[in-house]
């Protein structure tokens, strides 16, 4: 050992904050089992570091006697009284054992048992300091890449952004520095991990309770939130004081403060509603822009029947049925939303002629047309929008979704094909 390893002790006491006492003390217990084994059985044996210049010694504590029996044990009185002049029969004296070469070997263990005391310290700090920190927001830098989980550094520690816990839509540079949600800290194969989010609803709760001085002092509560992350989130927002008007306190002046959180979530929509204990009222927040005719209620299997005139139809449903689905989360009630056209005269003709349509294309069956018009998609221009996932969950459809939309393509392939155009691959 040496210098240079002192000043390994340094650093780590400087940059992990852990205590150069407690990492002496583990390098000298690591260094008194070199020892033994180097020395051999030896009368209490201790080893001793220089703290200056990192040099190791060996001692042990010997018996002063006439004859000597046991060198492990003994020492004579004329080797005793060289070390000290007044030794006697029956004293004890303490003797520097330390081997030739130790130094090497000793720098071999002590380096183990450092990291190995590094790292036990590391676990206890992480618990100690971030017990108490789940659900606040801490800033860290993209350190490296895991598979799909991002490693960040936090200064003294790394934190885990898992896969489920990014935002599909994002991506992240090493190096590059930002924010996440601590959900957690867990039991992970090498010891206690701190789980990171940026996905989590609460993630947004956080932000706005930051950026929004009422939601921190709780005149404004946040009744509930839905969000799929990266690209919409509705939030619910309730005033205790009839003075403060919930939603523009939470989107701020010439929208200030919630362009601050879009900022924040890289452009995701963030609807902010106010909530209300009528659900007709609420749902009716919920759904803006689009314009409802009616809401039918059924309390017991909590589920809501809406109707719109056939133009606003897509705008209530949403980009992918996401405002629909973002709804129903947030209110907590099942949505079905239809055109007014299914109440009036020839609406059966028409679904009829629309499942002619759908039908007619190779590769889709009577039974797959008839549930896609009845789910709404009425056109191939409708099909040709949605994705596997959309149509999925049509219980006619489920694992068939991807061939299904593959014999659509074709379809709108041949067709462009009949007007004398070059097909596009989709």
């Amino acid at each position: 050992m040496n210098a240079d390893f002192l000043a390994v002790l340094e650093f780590w006491e400087r940059e992990k904050g852990i205590n150069r006492d407690v990492l002496i003390g583990a390098v000298q217990e690591a260094l008194l089992s070199a020892a033994k084994k180097a020395v051999g059985p030896a009368r209490e044996l201790r080893v001793e570091i220089d703290q200056k210049n990192g040099d190791i010694k060996a001692f042990a504590k010997l018996i002063v006697t006439d004859k000597v029996i046991s060198q492990h044990d003994q020492i004579s009185v004329f080797d005793a009284r060289r070390i000290k002049p007044e030794a006697q029969v029956g004293d004890e004296l303490e003797k520097e054992v330390t081997p030739t070469g130790f130094g090497r070997v000793a720098t071999q263990f002590a380096k183990q048992a450092l990291m190995q005391k590094i790292r036990q310290a590391e676990k206890s700090m992480i618990f100690a300091e971030f017990k108490d920190r789940v659900g606040d927001i801490i800033s860290g830098t993209v350190r490296r890449f895991e598979r799909s989980d991002v490693i960040l550094d936090l200064g003294k520690y790394e934190a885990l952004l898992p896969n489920r816990e990014r935002v599909n839509i994002e991506e992240y540079q090493v190096g590059e520095r930002i924010r996440c949600y601590v959900k957690a800290v867990e039991e992970g194969p090498h010891g206690p991990e701190i789980i990171l989010s940026r996905a989590d609803p609460r993630f947004i709760i956080k932000l706005f309770q930051l950026e929004v001085s009422e939601i921190n002092d709780g005149t404004i509560e946040i009744k509930g939130i839905a969000r799929e992350p990266g690209f919409r989130t509705k939030m619910a927002v309730y005033s205790r004081d009839p003075k403060v008007d919930p939603v523009g306190a939470c989107v701020g002046m010439r929208g200030q403060r919630v362009k601050n959180i879009v900022r924040e979530l890289n452009n995701e929509k963030v609807d902010v509603i106010p909530w209300s204990s009528d659900i007709k009222t609420f749902v009716t927040k919920a759904l803006e822009p689009a314009k409802l005719k009616s809401i039918e209620i059924d309390e017991t299997g909590k589920r809501l029947k809406i109707l719109v005139s056939e133009d606003q139809l897509s705008l209530a449903i949403g980009k992918r049925g996401q405002n629909a689905r973002l709804t129903a989360k947030l209110t907590g009630w099942e949505v079905d939303i239809d055109a007014e056209h299914i109440v009036t005269k020839g609406f059966d003709e028409k679904v009829a002629e629309a499942v002619e349509a759908i039908a007619a294309i190779p590769g889709i069956s009577r039974e797959q047309a008839d549930a896609l018009v009845h789910a709404g998609l009425t056109r191939i221009e409708d099909l040709l929008s949605a994705e596997a996932g959309d149509i999925a969950d049509i219980p006619q459809i489920g694992e068939n979704a991807a061939a299904v939309l593959e014999a659509v393509r074709a379809e709108a392939g041949r067709r462009t094909l009949n007007v004398g155009e070059t097909p596009v691959n989709t």
